[in-house]
């Protein structure tokens, strides 16, 4: 098996990467980076096995079983009263959950337009309404109605191979000491860097791709003779994206920056290794990760809403478009209640970390019932290994509520 066949069968893996690397990961791992140096990068490799384990398993439920998981949970058998409610927690959780993100990803786009260009706000009735943010939205919209699954595939995946190139060639160039960045992979974590823990867990073991992976994987390949390469396709693509999301973290370690609360406070840091230009790459990396997850998460709702509601996931369909649609609007209004975006992209993170053990929990039970899985269901050891980064992720949730509570233990 040559590397051409290889990358020439890769399937949605590259837009899971793409989907992970947004506007989140651009500023949680800048932060984690400024403020604890190359400690907390055992968690990014903690997440790349997670999402790995994880996305295995969505994706071998789609080839298998032919439906996503949306569609799992609305024909699962049993007791009707547990299958509407799963039904309703689904709906609410990836589609207000991502209509919170969507606004993360389209304030964290404007956030990198703001170095190119600052946008107006304009005042009505009291509400802000960013024009940035506004255009930004209208323009993630525009792609999905117009768009198909490959032609948004090599959208995605241009921007984030260009953007993964700057980001790593940045981290390079920073010259960190590379005894300390291995250091970095060995677990410690104290109250002070906990929610930054959570939140880089939160970044790469995104909820909805869980929902998106199940069911491009179902449209890309078919049956159980293809899950090998399915594998593949997920290995390599979130090994990838965590090797870039360590090298922001690394692009992070190395700013001086007194504050960091635009995407031009951390290109100042950088202006020792890059100068001026230093701000127009910050710029684009932020632009290119905020339109990426921009386009997959209103994507990944709208699979998950007509799934769930048995209306046709055809992306040109009404039902998509409506679905779609009502996310972006959502995120654009949440984007303009006056929250300062670093902070909007930093709580949908944790938001995420604290969400993760609910879906993860569910999507590992129902891959171990002999029922729906037959001989593809998960082995005894692949069950327990899931089940360990389920209760770890359950743990650091758990934690993340108290911490934010006031409550230690």
């Amino acid at each position: 098996m040559n590397l051409k066949s290889v990358f020439k069968n890769l399937g949605p893996g590259p837009i899971i990467a793409a989907a992970f690397i947004g506007p989140g990961t651009v500023t949680v791992c800048t932060l984690a980076g400024v403020n604890f140096g190359f400690s907390l990068i055992w968690a990014l490799g903690l997440s790349v096995i997670a999402t790995v384990i994880l996305q295995e398993i969505s994706g071998r439920l789609g080839l298998i079983t032919g439906k996503d998981l949306s569609q799992l949970i609305r024909s699962q058998k049993g007791n009707p009263a547990v299958r509407y409610f799963s039904m309703g927690l689904v709906l609410i959780a990836i589609g207000l959950g991502n209509a919170a993100y969507e606004s993360g990803n389209i304030s964290g786009t404007n956030l990198g337009l703001q170095v190119f260009w600052e946008a107006p706000t304009l005042g009505f009735s009291g509400i802000e309404i960013h024009l940035g943010n506004l255009l930004l939205g209208i323009l993630a919209f525009l792609l999905l109605w117009l768009g198909n699954y490959k032609a948004l595939e090599r959208v995605l995946v241009g921007l984030v191979i260009f953007m993964s190139l700057a980001f790593t060639a940045a981290a390079i160039l920073t010259k960190p000491d590379w005894s300390a960045v291995f250091a970095g992979f060995i677990p410690s974590w104290n109250d002070a860097n906990l929610p930054t823990l959570v939140a880089l867990i939160g970044t790469t073991v995104v909820p909805y791709n869980l929902f998106l992976y199940a069911s491009l994987a179902k449209n890309r390949w078919s049956g159980s003779s293809d899950i090998p390469w399915m594998r593949r396709d997920i290995v390599i693509s979130i090994v990838f994206g965590g090797i870039v999301s360590m090298a922001i973290l690394m692009v992070g370690a190395a700013n001086v920056s007194a504050q960091i609360t635009s995407a031009l406070d951390v290109s100042k840091g950088l202006e020792g290794v890059f100068g001026s230009f230093a701000k127009y790459l910050m710029g684009f990396g932020l632009m290119a990760a905020g339109l990426t997850s921009s386009i997959t998460a209103p994507l990944a709702a709208g699979l998950v809403i007509c799934g769930i509601m048995g209306w046709d996931q055809g992306i040109r369909s009404k039902s998509m478009r409506a679905s779609m649609g009502a996310i972006v609007g959502l995120g654009l209004i949440f984007a303009s209640l006056g929250i300062k975006p670093i902070q909007l992209i930093t709580l949908a993170q944790l938001a995420n970390g604290v969400l993760l053990p609910l879906i993860s929990g569910w999507i590992i039970w129902v891959a171990s019932q002999k029922d729906i899985l037959g001989d593809f269901r998960n082995k005894p050891f692949y069950t327990i290994l899931a089940a360990l980064i389920w209760l770890i992720t359950l743990v650091l949730g758990l934690k993340s509520i108290l911490a934010v509570l006031g409550i230690s233990l």
